[in-house]
């Protein structure tokens, strides 16, 4: 069965807390470390991690 998620929608990453999008890995996003999780993607525009991060 075909997926209709187009290639677009899979590069861009969104922000679950306040809707901000942006592409996947840009400098648009920032990336934190956090010790015993790792690397998180964090929104800049209203510092929440609950990101939907598409691939690239």
């Amino acid at each position: 069965m075909a997926s209709n998620t187009t290639s677009s929608s899979l590069e861009q990453s969104r922000c679950l807390n306040c809707g901000f999008e942006a592409a996947s890995g840009g400098d648009d996003w920032i990336t934190i470390d956090v010790p015993g999780v790792g690397r998180m993607t964090q929104c800049p525009e209203c510092q929440s991690t609950n990101v939907i991060t598409g691939r690239k």
